[in-house]
């Protein structure tokens, strides 16, 4: 895979991964007040991060051969493109006295962080995007 299509797969896997993040913290605000509710978050970039690193652990390690299928693959290559994100309950802590986790504040905050990741993110795409067109042009 080229680096293009690389750079332009992620992006999309960051986006959608923002907007499934934004849809968890709002629905944490959404329910701020009902008891024993449980903060929600996304896991996502640990389990991306693991993926990348099996892949250059792959590339950089001795080749075995392996002569019979119930033989371990000393190789456990993990394709990023299967990376999914997650959905994690908080379950430990505990922010008001009726068992609720949610701090509004920290929310909102949150909010404010992933518009800006998206925008971020956007104008990173469009930036991928505009070399292409670049190198295309028949002005150059």
């Amino acid at each position: 895979m080229n680096s293009f299509n690389r750079s332009i797969d992620l992006l999309h896997k960051a986006l959608d991964v923002n907007a499934l993040r934004y849809q968890v913290t709002a629905n944490n605000i959404a329910n701020a007040e009902v008891p024993n509710f449980k903060r929600s978050s996304v896991n996502f970039e640990s389990e991306l991060k693991r993926a990348f690193e099996s892949e250059e652990n792959a590339r950089n390690s001795f080749d075995l051969t392996r002569t019979d299928p119930r033989h371990f693959s000393i190789h456990n290559v993990m394709d990023w493109q299967e990376v999914k994100p997650r959905r994690v309950v908080d379950w430990n802590s505990t922010e008001n006295a009726n068992g609720n986790s949610v701090d509004v504040e920290t929310e909102a905050m949150n909010i404010i962080k992933i518009q800006m990741q998206y925008r971020l993110l956007s104008q990173l795409e469009n930036f991928e995007f505009s070399q292409v067109k670049t190198a295309m042009s028949p002005n150059r």
